[in-house]
C-alpha cells in the first residue's frame, strides 16, 4: 500500500499532498474586512479559479496522478469540464488520492452523524451562531455542509458566518514531520475555524486512521489563559510556513509574525522527546508582515541550491557590519536575524550561525552530503528595488515537485532571470502541459526547471505554492 505520511525533506519527489481550491469565500472579502481576514487586496475569484489555480491543479495531477488528467485537456468534453475543474463539489473535479482536496475530506467525515453533530456544534460555538442556524446545519447534506463550513455560505446563498479565505494556504494548517503531523495554533483569530476543521479531519478521516497516535498538538502553557496581556508571547502560536523538514534528522523552526518563541521551544522539546529529530534550528526573523513566515524568505530548490532574499546573505550582513556609525544607528532591530541550532545530545549548548547563508550551506554539506559549493538564487536577482518587490510577490516561496523542479509565479521577472543565469530551464505551465498532453515530454524527464505559473490574482493573496501545499508524502532523498 502507498504511504500516507512520510516527509523527510523539502525536495524529495512529491507523491501525495493536501490542497484546497479557491472557494467562493475568496469572492466575499470586502475592503473593510480585508485586513482582519489577513488579505492585503481584493482578488478576482473567477480569474484565480479558472486562469491560475486551475493550472496548479493540472500540473500537480500530471506529476502525481497522471491517469486522472492525461488525454483529457484537448478533448471535446474538456471545454465543459474545464468550466468546473476548479470546483471541488463538481462532477468534473478529478478526485485524486494523490492530489487531495481538503473539502472532499471534510465532506467524507461529515457523513458520520456523530462527527457531524460535534463539528456543527463546535463551529457554531466559535462563530456565535443562533440555535436556528445550528439546527439547520445539522440537517444539511455532507457536501453542502463542507462547502458552508469553508465559504460561510449555505445552499440558499445566505452568508451565515465569515468565510475562511486563507484555507487555500494548506501548509499553515499543519505539517508532516516524517510520519507524524504537527497541527497548527494560528496567531490570528481569522484562522481559528481552519484549525478546528483540520483537527477534525486528521482525527476522524479514515485516510489517517493509522496515525491517530502520531498527531502532535502543542498545548498552551499551564494556566496560560491567566496570563496578563503583556505576557501573551507565552501563549503558543504556530503556523506550518515556519516549519521545514530539511532532512530526516534536522528540523527548522521559524520565529516570526505568526509563530512565537514559546512554540519554537516546545516544538524542539517534542522533537527530541519523541526521537524524531537529532537537531532543531530556530530561526528568528523580523516580526513584520513583509516576511510573515520563514518560507517567504527562503526555500530549497536542490540539495545544493536555495532561493532566498538577499537581505539575509553574507554580503548584506558584512556590509551592515562595516557601515559607519551613522548607518548602524539607522538599522532597525527588527531587520536582524538570529539563528540557534539545538542538538539532542547537548540541548543546553546551542550553536549560533551568523547568517542564513551559513546555515543553508551547513545543511547542504553536513545534512545532505554535498561536496561542492552551495549556490544561492536571490530574489529579484538581488537588485534593488526588485528584490523587495518580488519577495513580496513570493519569489522565495517555491514548491519543489521533485529535486530541481519548482513552481513559481510568472510575474517575478528578475528572479526568473536569476534562475536562468543559474542554468535552470524556464517554461510556462501552459506550454509544459501541452508538451505532456501531446506526449512530447514526460514529467519524469523534467530536470532543473522553474515552471512559471500565472499569478496576477493569486499573488495578491500573499502566498506562493509552498504555502498552498501540505505535502503528506515525499520520496526519501538519498544522501
Amino acid at each position: 500500500m502507498d504511504k500516507i505520511l512520510s516527509v523527510s525533506s523539502e525536495i524529495g519527489t512529491l507523491k501525495r499532498l493536501l490542497v484546497h481550491s479557491p472557494d467562493s469565500g475568496l469572492g466575499k472579502v470586502v475592503p473593510s474586512k480585508a485586513q482582519d481576514w489577513l488579505f492585503e487586496d481584493i482578488v478576482h475569484l473567477d480569474t484565480i479559479r479558472k486562469d491560475e489555480y486551475d493550472y496548479y491543479t493540472k500540473v500537480l495531477l500530471y506529476f502525481l496522478d497522471p491517469e486522472k488528467i492525461k488525454g483529457r485537456l484537448n478533448t471535446v468534453d474538456a471545454v465543459e469540464a474545464n468550466r468546473d475543474f476548479y470546483k471541488p463539489e463538481s462532477k468534473h473535479f478529478f478526485r485524486s488520492d494523490k492530489v487531495i482536496e481538503l473539502q472532499w475530506l471534510l465532506a467524507d467525515i461529515l457523513e458520520d452523524r456523530e462527527t457531524r453533530a460535534k463539528l456543527v456544534a463546535s463551529v457554531c460555538a466559535v462563530e456565535n451562531c443562533t440555535w436556528e442556524i445550528e439546527n439547520g446545519l445539522q440537517h444539511c447534506n455532507p457536501v453542502e455542509l463542507a462547502k458552508t463550513f469553508v465559504s460561510g455560505t449555505d445552499d440558499r446563498k445566505d452568508l451565515l458566518f465569515p468565510p475562511i479565505p486563507n484555507f487555500i494556504f494548506t501548509r499553515d494548517l499543519g505539517i508532516v514531520i516524517k510520519d507524524h503531523v504537527l497541527l497548527n495554533k494560528p496567531a490570528k483569530k481569522a484562522r481559528t475555524r481552519e484549525a478546528l476543521l483540520m483537527k477534525y479531519i486528521f482525527f476522524h478521516h479514515p485516510l489517517f486512521r493509522d496515525y491517530q497516535d502520531k498527531v502532535i498538538e502543542i498545548p498552551d502553557s499551564h494556566h496560560g489563559f491567566l496570563l496578563p496581556k503583556e505576557d501573551e508571547e507565552r501563549k503558543i502560536t504556530l503556523e506550518g510556513g515556519d516549519i521545514m523538514v530539511v532532512s530526516d534528522k534536522h528540523l527548522l523552526v521559524g520565529v516570526s509574525e505568526r509563530t512565537n518563541s514559546e512554540a519554537a521551544v516546545r516544538i524542539t522539546n517534542v522533537m527530541f522527546e519523541k526521537g524524531l529529530m537529532d537537531k532543531v534550528t530556530i530561526i528568528r526573523i523580523p516580526r513584520k508582515r513583509d516576511y510573515m513566515h520563514i518560507d517567504t524568505i527562503f526555500t530549497q530548490v536542490k540539495r545544493d541550491v536555495w532561493v532566498m532574499l538577499g537581505n539575509f546573505s553574507r554580503n548584506a550582513v558584512r556590509n551592515r557590519d562595516g557601515s559607519s556609525i551613522e548607518k548602524i544607528m539607522e538599522l532597525k532591530k527588527e531587520e536582524k536575524i538570529r539563528i540557534l541550532q539545538f542538538h539532542k545530545k547537548c540541548p543546553d549548548n546551542p550553536v549560533a550561525f551568523d547568517t542564513l547563508e551559513d546555515l543553508l550551506v551547513d545543511i547542504s554539506c553536513n545534512d545532505l552530503g554535498c561536496e561542492h559549493e552551495t549556490r544561492f538564487i536571490y530574489s529579484g536577482n538581488n537588485e534593488f528595488p526588485y528584490n523587495a518587490r518580488e519577495q513580496w510577490t513570493d519569489s522565495c516561496n517555491l514548491l519543489a515537485l521533485k529535486e530541481g523542479v519548482v513552481l513559481g509565479y510568472d510575474r517575478n521577472d528578475k528572479t526568473t532571470e536569476a534562475f536562468k543565469n543559474a542554468g535552470f530551464s524556464i517554461v510556462h505551465v501552459k506550454d509544459l502541459l501541452q508538451q505532456f498532453e501531446s506526449g512530447e515530454l514526460e514529467p519524469s524527464a523534467v530536470r532543473d526547471t522553474l515552471v512559471l505559473m500565472p499569478s496576477a490574482e493569486l499573488s495578491r493573496a500573499r502566498g506562493g505554492f509552498h504555502c498552498m501545499s501540505l505535502p503528506l508524502w515525499r520520496e526519501t532523498l538519498g544522501v
